[in-house]
């Protein structure tokens, strides 16, 4: 996550206007980091086919905890974050164009999207012909399931699902760790989708190294998102680095890691602070979240810069979200997931990811 980051592509579910939406030891050592061992690939060119596609699942992200370190002198943030991947995504298709296109085609659930150079996709496709030198050109079909503005890195998940799939439909002209080091070109959260699904990631978020997953795959989740996204660079331009966590990010990483569990103590994330200095409701939902969950939450925190809020040890929506200024929240179950060597992500229900369901329905069911 940086402070710059290049235009997300993203289909928008929510209007990214303010409404008020509620009532006034031994750390375990992290292995070497791909990103370092990438090469440029040797140009090839390869001749497409009609019916080369590929249907893959994009998933997304979010920070079980997320320290700012430094601000360093260029403006970007130094960090350290455990990111792990979950079950919330989309699904995306891809078709490679027969030899003689020019150019790409993105097809996308909402038609608000922008279809050119600016979205991710389009970034990731660029990015690929220009770094191995095939020229290939591909239709996607991308349907929208991650909301927009949520710190959850729906985006960013896209943009890595397309290079993985490019080179797949390609013939493998790139290595994973490659993929990983070139998708920090165009995103700052792009190249966690390359780690095996857990990552302790340092520097501006460049630096991606796995670590076993922190706590069972099975732990449920449940993602609440008021209908107001946050905007990274507002954020970090918020940020009050005398209010931040003092805590040694290792430390933290270790805690979750020998006891299997995580507590709120340890779910920290310097970037609350300016979020819920800029949106003082999404402080509110928080705290009532807490208060409501009971002891059903292990911890309750926010993940990236925003705006979503995450529970951890119940997937249950407390009853309170069914009331009417809470009609418009995002809320939605999830699962931590991993992918293994050389395949990509799947649902942890290994089908297609299921819509969230609006605020009073899941309420309604619990």
């Amino acid at each position: 996550m940086m402070l710059h980051t290049s235009p997300a592509s993203h289909c928008t579910r929510f209007h990214a206007t303010h409404r008020p939406f509620a009532a006034s030891s031994c750390c375990p050592t992290p292995s070497h980091s791909a990103r370092r061992t990438g090469r440029r690939s040797k140009a090839v060119v390869v001749l497409a086919s009609a019916n080369d596609s590929l249907a893959l699942f994009s998933p997304s992200k979010v920070n079980l905890f997320l320290r700012v370190v430094r601000r360093r002198e260029d403006g970007y943030h130094d960090l350290a974050s455990l990111f792990h991947v979950i079950d919330l995504g989309d699904d995306m298709q891809f078709t490679q164009l027969p030899a003689g296109a020019t150019s790409d085609k993105l097809v996308c659930s909402d038609p608000t999207i922008p279809h050119d150079d600016s979205n991710l996709v389009i970034k990731a496709l660029n990015l690929f012909r220009r770094k191995t030198g095939v020229q290939a050109f591909f239709e996607v079909t991308l349907e929208k399931r991650v909301p927009h503005g949520a710190g959850l890195g729906g985006g960013s998940g896209n943009a890595a699902t397309t290079l993985y799939a490019a080179n797949e439909l390609t013939g493998r002209p790139a290595t994973n760790p490659q993929l990983l080091e070139w998708s920090g070109d165009i995103g700052s959260d792009i190249s966690v989708f390359f780690s095996n699904g857990a990552a302790y990631c340092t520097g501006r978020g460049e630096v991606v190294d796995d670590v076993p997953p922190p706590l069972p795959l099975a732990t449920p989740l449940l993602l609440v998102k008021p209908p107001v996204g946050l905007s990274t660079p507002m954020i970090f331009k918020s940020l009050d680095l005398g209010r931040r966590s003092t805590a040694d990010p290792l430390q933290l990483l270790a805690g979750m890691t020998n006891a299997g569990k995580i507590s709120p103590e340890l779910c920290v994330n310097d970037l609350e602070q300016p979020a819920f200095d800029n949106l003082p409701e999404l402080l509110q939902l928080k705290q009532r979240l807490i208060k409501e969950g009971g002891s059903a939450f292990d911890a309750v925190f926010m993940t990236g810069s925003g705006s979503t809020i995450v529970c951890v040890g119940d997937d249950t929506a407390p009853q309170f979200l069914s009331e009417e200024q809470y009609q418009q929240l995002f809320v939605s179950p999830a699962r931590l997931i991993v992918r293994q060597p050389g395949a990509w992500y799947e649902h942890s229900s290994k089908a297609a990811a299921p819509a969230a369901v609006p605020a009073a329905a899941a309420a309604a069911a619990s």
